[in-house]
């Protein structure tokens, strides 16, 4: 389609996600003034490079320079693809600097980008002094898209674009509704259920689309294969022991050792103990965990059997004490490898083939260990978000999924990436189904308030001070502060 029809299309679709315009008004309907349309398709804008078309705040004016976060479309002038983008006029900020200065805006774009290298997204939304240097080099060395005629369009603009996709709209205007019904919803165009629920069925269409869903247990399972060492990450009550432990069942057997403060050399790989038992003081060799399940993967190798270790906690431990040498033997590819390492009662050169290992690490406690670089590097680092639980999965179990997704918005608004792996897991939402509510409500105050307000004190998550302030009083009639 040319561009004018794509525009009228476009206008079509804006509509029934809320759009009111004054030439709306002018025309006798009802409703308050949401937006500003712009449009500069004319033969010369697209002969000189500038033709666009899309919506502005409903402060701006219809033409010249306009201010803050908008909804472009640059369009071809007979037909072929397009770009859509999030952009900001080249006046710069004025009332949206709140909006792009927190990473919600950003988040929400990227959930729509699709994974075939046509969607381009700013790390940092306040930043119009550069440019998306990959959007240029896409239109410039990609003839085969066909979009050469944008190339100064894009040049004039490419500053002040924070978000891009480049659509053909005639085989799949679904992305371009999907990113003004993110628009839309973000501008509060909705009046009634109708328009919103239009915005929210398109935007999530796209994203069931274009994400691959989620399954923690297959990606683990996964890693496993490829790596062999695994460490699970995230914030209390993501579920980083329930996985581990629910995939330990595919393994002829496991050993678990969860690590604190006082783990020791002895605790994991082994070493010399007093025999307590007998009358006399006698020391003993006795195995720690790690050779245990050694032992174990070696006396089922030929049956074609797997062991794995769970190391619970792993960064509660001075691992530089606990691990020693032992570090050496976790790689995956060892093979050729003649040093020898003396592990308990062993010396090996390198780990069984079947002896798979689970450590899990807690990402909310930032009072424990750092792992260091040499021991990063032998592991897969496997991040576990906090995901709504499916109640079929918890009988006789209610998860207070509202609530939970309430947190969920307040950290997806305003944390940064680092602060998203604070975020309370799932099971702090999940209660006996008997008194359920009661139960959450003093979870609320006695669980969840108090780690909120620890986050608080250490001078995290500060913008979203007022928004948990407000969540706890309306759930839970206390107040985040004296």
């Amino acid at each position: 389609m040319n561009a004018r029809e794509l525009e009228d299309k476009i206008k079509e679709e804006a509509i029934k996600f809320g759009l009111f315009t004054s030439e709306m008004k002018n025309e006798g309907k009802k409703g308050t003034v949401n937006a500003v349309s712009r449009s500069n398709i004319s033969t010369k804008s697209f002969s000189e490079g500038g033709a666009y078309f899309g919506y502005v705040r409903p402060e701006e004016a219809p033409t010249g320079p306009y201010y803050d976060v908008s909804f472009v479309v640059f369009p071809q002038e007979k037909d072929g693809g397009c770009i859509i983008a999030i952009a900001v006029g080249s006046a710069g900020f004025q009332r949206d600097y709140d909006l792009v200065s927190n990473p919600w805006l950003r988040r929400l774009y990227t959930k729509l980008s699709t994974s075939d290298g046509q969607s381009f997204i700013k790390n940092d939304f306040t930043n119009v002094e550069s440019s998306i240097s990959e959007l240029l080099e896409t239109i410039e060395n990609r003839e085969e898209l066909g979009l050469s005629d944008l190339e100064e369009t894009i040049k004039r603009y490419k500053n002040c674009i924070l978000a891009a996709c480049i659509v053909d709209p005639d085989r799949d205007f679904t992305t371009i509704s999907a990113w003004l019904a993110q628009y839309a919803k973000v501008r509060g165009w909705g009046t009634n259920t109708a328009q919103r629920k239009n915005q929210d069925n398109t935007i999530e269409y796209l994203r069931e689309k274009v994400q691959r869903p989620i399954d923690i247990e297959r990606d683990i399972k996964e890693l496993l294969k490829l790596k062999r060492f695994v460490v699970l990450q995230g914030a209390p009550g993501t579920g980083k022991t329930y996985n581990a432990l629910k995939i330990a069942q595919d393994y002829a057997e496991t050993y678990l050792i969860q690590f604190h403060a006082e783990t020791s050399y002895t605790d994991f790989v082994g070493g010399i103990r007093p025999n307590l038992s007998s009358d006399q003081l006698k020391y003993e060799a006795c195995d720690g965990k790690l050779v245990e399940a050694i032992k174990a993967a070696e006396r089922v190798q030929d049956s074609g059997e797997r062991v794995l270790l769970i190391i619970d906690e792993i960064n509660r431990a001075n691992l530089s004490n606990v691990l020693g040498p032992v570090f050496f033997l976790f790689e995956t590819h060892a093979d050729g490898r003649e040093t020898t390492l003396q592990v308990g009662s062993l010396r090996l050169s390198q780990l069984p083939e079947n002896l798979d290992v689970i450590a899990t690490m807690n990402t909310a406690d930032r009072s424990l260990a750092v792992v260091d670089f040499a021991l990063r590097r032998r592991f897969a680092w496997y991040t576990i978000r906090p995901q709504a639980i499916n109640t079929g999965e918890t009988p006789g179990r209610h998860f207070d999924g509202i609530l939970f997704h309430k947190f969920c918005d307040i950290f997806e608004r305003y944390a940064s990436d680092e602060e998203l792996n604070l975020q309370p897991g799932p099971s702090y939402f999940l209660t006996d189904l008997e008194a359920h509510e009661g139960i959450m409500k003093t979870r609320l105050i006695y669980e969840l308030m108090p780690l909120i307000k620890e986050y608080l004190a250490e001078g995290l998550l500060q913008k979203a001070a007022d928004s948990f302030s407000q969540l706890f009083y309306t759930e839970a009639k206390v107040h985040l502060y004296e």
